[in-house]
């Protein structure tokens, strides 16, 4: 069963290196990640687990190199790389979703 987490990150310029450590995630996961611009918002006591939403702005903001990893030292996690394309930084919220184990490995030469 898919399992889904939300990140936010604040203050986001350029491309950037992340890692985020989650237990459910190994190195055999299969993990898809999002991303878009995010305003914050405070006083939803109650309601949505994500505070504030997805912003459709003119930014492009797009996560690539998408690597899950087994446990280093402890759990296991997904490192991407982040873009986040404009002239000053951005808040941005990354979902984070892992699937089902891969079934099989190839090698094609």
């Amino acid at each position: 069963m898919a399992q889904s987490i939300r990140v936010l990150y604040r203050g986001q310029q350029g491309t950037s290196r992340k890692n985020f450590n989650w237990s459910p995630i190994k190195l055999d996961s299969a993990v898809i990640a999002t991303a878009a611009e995010f305003t914050f918002r405070t006083g939803f006591f109650g309601g949505p687990k994500t505070l504030g939403r997805p912003l459709l702005g003119a930014a492009n903001i797009y996560v690539t190199n998408i690597g899950p990893h087994g446990p280093e030292p402890d759990v296991g996690g997904v490192e991407f790389l982040l873009h986040v394309d404009w002239d000053s930084p951005l808040d941005v919220i990354v979902t984070i979703t892992v699937l089902e184990d891969i079934e099989e490995f190839f090698q094609h030469p």
